[in-house]
């Protein structure tokens, strides 16, 4: 019956959603907008935007910079894949940041970021990012908005539930989306999903003055799916909290079989005390293999090391460290308010939002007020953790975020809207269309001690009708609406890129002040740095050629090379000696398989090309860089293999030295 149920309840909200989005008339939504909207966002020349919204950017595998209330997208951060714009994972020095244990994977499904907090406020030092496909955790510094660092996550299969951070970034969290088998047996049947497949969450260290990563210890689960979490804050900071779905462990048509019982759990995580029990030595170190990928930002090179073990607890064999509490259907998202008294969770097969309380958390630990448990872990009683319920909000909830006055605001896919309510009273207050079918949603500092509030913004997963067409796929959609009054009001429609998952939007006076203009040259280690013109020069070292090339406004130093053999791998290392703000240079080959790449000032980067056929190749820069950048140029020859001609090299030569294999 229940699985009759289900199926009819997603039957409706898919005709409901269809219907809703038909019904939507491009004037109708456009009058949505309060008739001061443009004033609002407007953002004159010159001027700077209030907020840094940093957004996932899903499928692309990267992050996004847009300014609010503006809706501008400034910069593409690459994360997890390759990006030709600026030669990630393609430059010698890069490649090393996309290697894992299954060897050099360049893409990834980037869902959800993170900003850094002290004492539960934005601190403006690092974005982190998860990669869902492959196991990872980026680090992304916010003063030169690069990926510094990443790390693979073992004994994972999916890595949603991330990457989450507690109140003093003491520890990024990476929850398993997939359970699957783990250990020395992974070679078992599907068929045995209830026996042998589990879940984990790991608990990842960051160093508070470098951030560096590393894996502290992970805690072995049931076998189901953990979707999103945060952590506490105030009295709550030394706990995490996780949604999980798929508590009947069903292997097949999730659809159907991941949905019947009418309540699956939020997992509260005391990580004090996890983190106590992994001091005393009470976890078992196992033997796993994951890539820990590092950048220096003073050689401007990754590095990329393989890792061996990781300790693993399980909590069936510790006290006081994991409880579930039972959460109405299939709950996606996890949030806490700023006071972290209130824990929200949002089961989208519901009909009603529940609100836990920590306090009624603790009193029900203390009394062993157990409702059973569920594969060893104590299972507390719903009503004795329990706020209350926000009665009919909406259909389909999956995110809430704060304000900082009381006050919440939650997503609603199949109804398409926002709808903000009071925390304690749990009383609907206000609703607002979204178009269409909301995912995740923002408010600057929501998810923090400290929200500034101000906007809501809305990331839609449909965007139909609402910009021009662009054949069957369309741009993704967010929306910015006010909410310093009592009622939310639409501003803005604005187009992003990938499919954004979730975001964070931080005052920019937090990040502008830290920003990184140039790389000062004299600290630049890398060993190929050509750090001016009396510097440069070619070496052959067997089949290989190094190009140690300068590069300023307008043109390379040296820009005319000869002696280069079919056969050979050359390696041009430019080194930009700008040491002025802005003032990238891009060098490409033509007939390179790779992609440019972009030179900061003060920077060196490695294009690797292999000549696939003798001849004349032009070089040149790609990214604008003055008056004359389309001169900045230059040529390398390419001659047969165990060819006579010399390897020579210069700029500025009006004749070069003729050779024997040139006829005259």
């Amino acid at each position: 019956m229940r699985k009759i149920q289900t199926t009819l309840f997603l039957a409706a909200a898919g005709a409901i959603m269809a219907g809703g989005i038909a019904g939507c008339k491009t004037k109708a939504a456009g009058n949505a907008a309060s008739s001061d909207a443009a004033e609002k966002v407007y953002v004159a020349p010159g001027k700077y935007d209030e907020f840094y919204n940093v957004v996932s950017g899903g499928f692309n595998g990267q992050m996004s910079i847009y300014g609010i209330p503006s809706g501008r997208m400034f910069r593409i951060i690459p994360v997890f894949s390759q990006h030709p714009e600026n030669g990630y994972g393609f430059s010698e020095e890069s490649k090393a940041m996309l290697n894992t244990s299954h060897g050099f994977v360049p893409w990834d499904d980037l869902h959800h970021i993170a900003l850094s907090t002290t004492n539960g406020e934005h601190d403006g030092r690092w974005a982190f990012g998860n990669a869902n496909n492959t196991p990872r955790i980026g680090r992304v510094s916010l003063s030169t908005f690069r990926t510094e660092e990443i790390i693979e996550i073992p004994n994972s299969a999916g890595n949603h539930s991330s990457p989450f951070i507690t109140e003093n970034t003491e520890y990024v969290v990476a929850g398993t989306r997939f359970s699957v088998p783990v250990g020395n047996q992974t070679d078992v049947p599907i068929s045995t999903y209830k026996e042998n497949f589990k879940g984990t969450v790991s608990f990842i260290a960051v160093d508070p003055k470098t951030g560096r990563l590393s894996i502290d210890f992970q805690l072995l689960l049931p076998g189901i799916n953990f979707d999103l979490a945060r952590a506490g804050k105030g009295a709550s900071k030394d706990w995490f909290f996780f949604s999980c779905y798929n508590s009947e462990k069903a292997n097949t048509l999730l659809e159907v079989n991941a949905s019947a019982k009418d309540k699956d759990f939020i997992m509260a995580v005391n990580w004090k005390k996890a983190q106590e029990y992994a001091r005393a030595g009470k976890g078992k170190k196992v033997p796993v293999t994951y890539a820990h990928n590092v950048l220096n930002e003073k050689t401007h090179t990754a590095t990329s090391t393989i890792e061996k073990e990781v300790l693993v607890l399980d909590p069936k064999e510790l006290q006081d460290v994991v409880y579930l509490m039972p959460c109405p259907k299939s709950p996606h998202g996890c949030d806490t308010d700023p006071s972290g008294e209130y824990i929200i969770g949002s089961g989208k097969l519901a009909a009603v939002i529940p609100v836990f309380s920590f306090a009624k958390i603790q009193q029900a630990i203390a009394g062993r007020n157990y409702d059973g448990n569920y594969d060893g872990i104590p299972v507390l009683k719903y009503e004795s953790v329990l706020h209350g319920e926000v009665q009919k909000p909406g259909l389909g909830p999956l995110h809430t975020e704060f304000d900082g006055k009381g006050n919440a605001y939650t997503s609603f896919f199949v109804s398409s809207e926002i709808v903000k309510w009071d925390i304690k009273t749990l009383k609907v207050l206000d609703r607002v269309p979204t178009y269409y079918s909301i995912g995740h949603l923002c408010v600057p500092g929501g998810p923090t001690k400290k929200p500034w509030g101000k906007y809501v913004i809305a990331y839609n997963k449909i965007t139909k009708d609402r910009y021009l067409p662009t054949g069957p796929e369309l741009t993704q959609s967010a929306q910015l609406y006010d909410i310093s009054g009592e009622k939310m009001k639409l501003l803005l429609d604005f187009p992003t890129v990938g499919e954004p998952h979730y975001a964070e939007a931080i005052p920019a006076s937090l990040i502008m002040k830290n920003s990184q203009k140039i790389y000062k040259i004299e600290e630049n280690q890398h060993p190929y740095a050509t750090l001016g013109d009396n510097a440069v020069k070619v070496e052959r070292k067997g089949k290989e050629v190094h190009v140690y090339m300068t590069a300023v406004r307008s043109h390379f130093t040296p820009d005319n090379i000869e002696g280069v053999q079919l056969g050979d791998a050359v390696y041009f290392h430019v080194t930009n000696v700008e040491q002025d703000w802005d003032v990238p240079h891009g060098f490409a080959v033509k007939g390179a398989n790779n992609a440019e790449i972009l030179i900061m000032p003060g920077e060196t980067q490695t294009l690797k090309w292999q000549p696939d056929r003798t001849g004349v190749f032009p070089i040149y820069c790609t990214d604008f860089c003055s008056a004359l950048h389309q001169e900045m140029s230059g040529y390398v020859r390419v001659s047969p293999a165990g060819s006579n001609v010399p390897l020579t090299w210069g700029t500025g030569k009006k004749e070069p030295a003729a050779d024997a294999t040139v006829k005259k």
